[in-house]
């Protein structure tokens, strides 16, 4: 399945059914009077909140959702139908969006939301309403109300509890593949991550959700490389995994690269607990990592833990040091397997 985080639909409620003009004729009743039934209300657009979906893929292929019109009213006091509403499936964390694509209308965050975009007309009213003692026989009904035409954004933040950062070919890839059962596409060129990938990791009984998403270089926040489109992805991350590659000669300029662009994304996304890791440690003698994480510990000015994905050396530790930084109600905890009592 392609990914898809933006999108862009048309959306239209459904208008009302107009009132019907229509009198009593029996035979043997003389003055059957008005009995013009109302028009059924149109249809409406909601948008809803579901599992199992990651992507806005659908909507490249369907961009027009229209909901139905209202049938008119008829006689003998009949009112005419109401139209079928028309539901947007959207996975949780999809933020809906103005046509400007700046002003947030919903963030469907919570699994079930749903929020109405577009109400259905009203329908008109028939003769029948407009009845009295001095106007007995009226001739006049209301239309139907118009529905509501939107232009509408649709834009995708997935919701994961540890984001990964780094530049490209920093192991991010590596590390989410060797702790979940997420498989990325993992290769020896720079950007072989295209669109950002989840994985459920596990440790100590509790699972948290990890996302990784395409590295960053310098000049990203001004269009370089993938940009920082995908730092959307890891805003409602609880915390920062920031993997700085070992094997790279420029450790410190590496690591000042991923925070000025940070920094540059703005929002708070620069000031969430982060856990800095000098990743790929097997292709590292003792005496350059101990060297390395020098370097690192005086460019961040805190500790620096150490990891290889691929020899799976340190990475319990890491899982560890997340795990403490992520809440505890955001935490998943394994329920205790129930030991079944012994039958002969």
């Amino acid at each position: 399945m392609k990914f898809l985080d933006l999108c862009k639909v048309y959306i239209r409620s459904g208008a009302g059914g107009g009132g019907c003009v229509s009198f009593r004729r029996e035979k043997y009743i003389e003055f059957g009077g008005p009995d013009g039934g109302d028009g059924g209300g149109g249809g409406s657009v909601w948008a809803e909140a579901v599992d199992g979906l990651n992507t806005l893929i659908d909507f490249r292929y369907q961009q027009h959702f229209f909901a139905k019109n209202g049938q008119p009213g008829m006689g003998k006091q009949r009112t005419g139908k109401d139209g079928d509403d028309i539901v947007l499936r959207v996975p949780v964390g999809t933020e809906i969006l103005d046509e400007d694509q700046e002003t947030v209308l919903v963030d469907m965050t919570e699994l079930g939301q749903r929020v109405e975009l577009a109400r259905g007309g009203n329908g008109g009213w028939g003769n029948l309403h407009f009845k009295s003692a001095t106007n007995q026989a009226p001739r006049r009904s209301n239309p139907g109300q118009d529905g509501v035409e939107r232009t509408l954004w649709l834009r995708l933040k997935l919701i994961a509890d540890v984001g990964l950062l780094g530049l490209p070919n920093a192991g991010k890839s590596t590390f989410l593949a060797a702790t979940s059962n997420a498989r990325p596409k993992i290769a020896d060129y720079p950007f072989t991550t295209l669109h950002p990938n989840l994985g459920v990791v596990g440790v100590d009984n509790t699972e948290f959700v990890v996302a990784d998403i395409p590295g960053l270089i310098e000049g990203a926040s001004e269009g370089r490389g993938l940009g920082d489109l995908f730092l959307g992805h890891v805003e409602r991350c609880a915390v920062l995994l920031h993997l700085v590659d070992g094997t790279s000669g420029t450790l410190a300029e590496d690591y000042r690269t991923i925070i000025t662009e940070l920094e540059a994304y703005g929002g708070d996304l620069a000031d969430k607990p982060r856990v800095t890791v000098l990743n790929k440690i097997d292709a590292l003698d003792e005496e350059e990592r101990v060297e390395a994480c020098k370097i690192l510990e005086k460019e961040s000015g805190g500790p620096v833990m150490q990891m290889s994905g691929v020899a799976r050396e340190g990475v319990t530790e890491v899982l560890r040091s997340l795990r403490g930084q992520i809440d505890d109600d955001r935490l998943r905890h394994k329920p205790a397997e129930e030991v079944a009592p012994w039958q002969p």
